[in-house]
């Protein structure tokens, strides 16, 4: 493991010990103006502050978290009279809670039995938003957005950007919060922790995270089910799929199993409307009805040969529509899977599961057209 140096942020932001804030939430904001076609000039003058507030808003000299609620408010109803979508608005929220998490985790002073980490079980809007930084790849709001009608003057960068000595704190600091958020009161902690660790580009990731792995001693189902889980996740997303092949066929093959990996995913993809204090949920039942249309658009856009969750997605839409078949008859999503099948199945490198599971889900179609 790195070591960790008192000094690694004073060195990375100039700004003494302090973490920097507001380094999402500010670029979304430039995307906001920037979608809008308006100089900061002109921004200032419809969000009635000055040009070098929204100058500091966006490089973060000014953080939009240090802005008073009431304030904030009123901003957010400017930004909606100027036509901005609500998908950036939504985006702009996410980008404010994720700065949050995004500080405590740069904040070496900061405890790990305190970090707002822990609160809340995560879910993709914020998550996508919160490992910006980590991966390049901007969250689905901000993906295919046009191209803004005024160009920027000179090179700007394509998103957030942390410093090589910020993402080295921010990894260390994942390390070191994982290694010690131990007991069940503190499962939620190193298991985000763990998630977040595994974008960390670092040789001996893979193997740091299957030893904590193995120390992890876990005296209940749902903890082994979701360590297995991640491990596997991380695996995958780092090339391999063998350990998400091994999940599947250990852990979906049971009602209990089956049952947790829906549960998962829904309130993943927002399909729960209120957040979850603990992953207690998972496995309780505890979750609340949801549809799964907005699961199966996921999962679907997620059934394509280079994907790292293919296999799981693939038995994902499987099981889910084991339980709503409905969900065939109409839609965006439905269709898309329709389309996506005959690709699928001529394609190599599927497992044997994978294709029967498809074969079903063909079947399943026609008969819904039948």
């Amino acid at each position: 493991m790195r070591p960790t140096s008192r000094n690694t942020l004073t060195a990375g932001t100039g700004r003494g010990s302090r973490p920097r804030t507001g380094l999402l939430s500010g670029y979304v904001l430039r995307v906001i103006r920037e979608q809008q076609g308006y100089t900061q000039d002109e921004a200032a003058e419809q969000l009635r502050v000055s040009p070098d507030t929204i100058a500091g808003w966006e490089t973060g000299r000014r953080p939009l978290t240090a802005v008073p609620v009431g304030q904030m408010l009123g901003l957010r109803h400017r930004l909606m009279q100027m036509g901005t979508s609500p998908a950036l608005l939504q985006a702009l929220e996410r980008a404010l809670e994720a700065d949050v998490l995004l500080a405590s985790a740069l904040d070496e002073d900061a405890s790990v039995e305190q970090s707002p980490l822990g609160a809340m079980v995560m879910q993709r809007e914020l998550a996508e938003v919160l490992v910006w930084p980590l991966n390049q790849v901007a969250p689905r709001p901000l993906r295919e957005l046009p191209t803004p009608p005024r160009s920027r003057r000179g090179p700007a960068a394509s998103g957030p950007r942390l410093t090589a000595t910020e993402l080295r704190t921010f990894f260390t600091r994942m390390r070191v919060t994982a290694e010690q958020a131990r007991g069940h009161e503190q499962f939620l902690l190193r298991r985000q922790a763990l998630y977040l660790s595994g974008y960390d580009r670092e040789a001996d990731t893979g193997d740091w995270l299957a030893h904590q792995q193995r120390t992890e001693r876990p005296d209940d189902w749902l903890t082994a089910w979701l360590n297995n889980r991640s491990v596997a996740a991380v695996a995958a997303r780092h090339g391999d799929r063998d350990r998400m092949e091994w999940f599947i066929g250990a852990a979906l093959q049971d009602d209990a199993g089956e049952a947790a990996n829906l549960a998962y995913w829904a309130y993943w993809v927002g399909e729960a409307p209120l957040p979850q204090l603990s992953d207690d949920f998972i496995a309780d039942g505890s979750l609340g009805p949801w549809h799964g249309g907005k699961l199966l658009a996921h999962l679907v856009d997620g059934i394509a040969p280079e994907h790292g969750y293919v296999d799981l997605n693939i038995h994902s839409v499987w099981a889910l529509l084991q339980i709503r078949p409905n969900l065939l008859r109409s839609g965006e999503a439905a269709r898309a899977l329709r389309e996506r099948l005959p690709i699928m199945l001529d394609s190599g490198g599927l497992s044997a599961r994978a294709r029967r599971e498809l074969e079903s889900i063909r079947y399943a179609i026609r008969l819904a057209e039948a």
